[in-house]
């Protein structure tokens, strides 16, 4: 996909002047926008990525838009045009970072090598923030790692979503490489070289997540000094994840569908009605159609959101792959603490028994864990004690005598019974370990002490 034409911003009050940059510019394959003020300019969408900019405008002046601009987007790059005696105001303008100065009459083929110029750097400068968050993204855990049918469906699934424009949900447990999946998805698709922009919204309050979303203007609320766009404008032209979309409230719920429709949202405190071509992939832990049925998620936008889906797999569905991925995730380990990292062949086997509520998360966390307690670089069951269930269990004890049977209840016995029996047979197979007891049982340890609780066993 080729990149997009540069998006230049001319705002010039005289007219003349204004419709000869504008045609010149579109002739050299510029997207050009012209205003006459610095009013209008704050009202173009989407950014521009180069302003041409008068110093001398009517109302606000050329240094206050600049200021307004940098504030808004700090890559978006100026070049401020003077006529003569207002050189100090230009060197003005460099010192609040302006790209470069030129004074009138503008010769034409000069102000094209500072647009190219201009542009070059805006594209650099997001380049180097995109760089940033790829090395940032290379230190969480691998999602997919794995041949087993269920990650091999995730990642066909991933191919066949990518280049569609329309909304993806994506639901499975936490710790199962939701936002993993977004990624995937975004790269995979021809928005590729344009931001993607995510947010939690169970980690934000109605107030605070409405203001990151849709932004705000100045005097929306008491504090709001300055405007601030929301997450829909910046994403413009790229991806926006929406992360725990069940815990949005059922009002911006409906502002959300909105956007999803036609695009359109507007600012907190703003008349004015703007737009933003954003592609939605949002993610949950919840099961949607309960939470439709509960009244608690909007019916409509379950169905618009849920056009295109992808259930990421828990950990415990695909075993199998356990080994691949704790080899993944020892190998990103091995820069961070300086020497390599191997797991017993005991600790594999146990880490496939488990269950792993958590999933890949936890697996990291415990994997983390035993890289600093291991002294030598090979992970023993001993260094996952206290974060792994069965690394905290004692050695069996050998009994001196063999333990008296446990008298079965009478035919007939009540269920209370049979459970007690069936129980305390249990515990004596297990030497009284109740870790393992619950696991044989098929049931937690918390759920076992319950349960001896009730029958009056502990």
């Amino acid at each position: 996909m080729s990149a997009p034409p540069l998006r230049v911003l001319v705002v010039e009050d005289e007219a003349a002047l204004r419709e000869l940059l504008e045609r010149q510019l579109r002739r050299r394959g510029y997207d050009v926008t012209a205003v006459g003020s610095a009013e209008e300019a704050l009202d173009v969408d989407p950014e521009p990525d180069v302003v041409l900019c008068d110093i001398s405008l009517p109302g606000m002046t050329g240094i206050d838009l600049l200021g307004k601009l940098r504030a808004r987007s700090p890559t978006v790059e100026c070049i401020v045009l003077t006529g003569q005696g207002s050189i100090p105001t230009a060197i003005e303008a460099m010192k609040l970072g302006a790209y470069h100065y030129l004074e009138k009459p503008v010769k034409l083929k000069e102000l094209e090598l500072y647009v190219q110029g201009a542009g070059e750097k805006r594209r650099l400068a997001r380049e180097n923030r995109d760089l940033k968050a790829g090395l940032a993204r290379q230190n969480r855990a691998p999602a997919f790692v794995g041949r087993s049918p269920v990650v091999e469906a995730v990642r066909e699934m991933i191919l066949k979503v990518a280049p569609s424009p329309a909304p993806v949900l994506v639901e499975g447990e936490t710790g199962t490489g939701k936002d993993l999946v977004a990624r995937a998805i975004h790269e995979a698709s021809p928005r590729r070289d344009r931001p993607m922009v995510a947010i939690n919204c169970g980690a934000l309050s109605e107030s605070l997540l409405e203001n990151e979303l849709f932004g705000h203007v100045a005097g929306a609320f008491t504090g709001a000094q300055n405007e601030q766009r929301g997450l829909f404008e910046v994403a413009h032209g790229g991806t926006l994840f929406i992360d725990e979309v069940a815990e949005m409230s059922l009002e911006i719920q409906k502002k959300f569908l909105r956007v999803l429709e036609n695009g359109e949202f507007r600012r907190l405190g703003e008349s004015r009605t703007r737009t933003a071509d954003v592609r939605v992939i949002a993610a949950t832990n919840r099961q949607l159609k309960e939470q439709v049925a509960q009244g608690r998620f909007r019916e409509d936008l379950y169905y618009r959101l849920n056009v295109l889906s992808i259930r990421t797999p828990a950990l415990r569905e695909h075993p199998g792959d356990i080994p691949l991925l704790v080899q993944e995730l020892l190998d990103r380990a091995r820069a961070h603490h300086g020497r390599a990292l191997v797991c017993e062949p005991g600790v594999l086997e146990a880490f496939q028994r488990y269950r792993w509520p958590g999933n890949v998360r936890e697996l990291r966390n415990v994997l983390e864990r035993a890289a600093v307690l291991a002294p030598t670089g090979t992970i023993r069951l001993a260094d996952c004690r206290g974060a792994l269930p069965e690394a905290d269990e004692p050695p069996p004890r050998p009994a001196a005598t063999p333990p008296a049977p446990v008298a079965a209840p009478p035919d007939g016995g009540s269920l209370e019974e049979v459970e007690r029996a069936h129980i305390l047979r249990v515990l004596e197979t297990c030497n009284g370990n109740k870790t393992a007891a619950a696991r044989q049982l098929g049931v937690s340890l918390r759920s076992l002490y319950r349960k001896l609780e009730r029958l009056g066993m502990k």
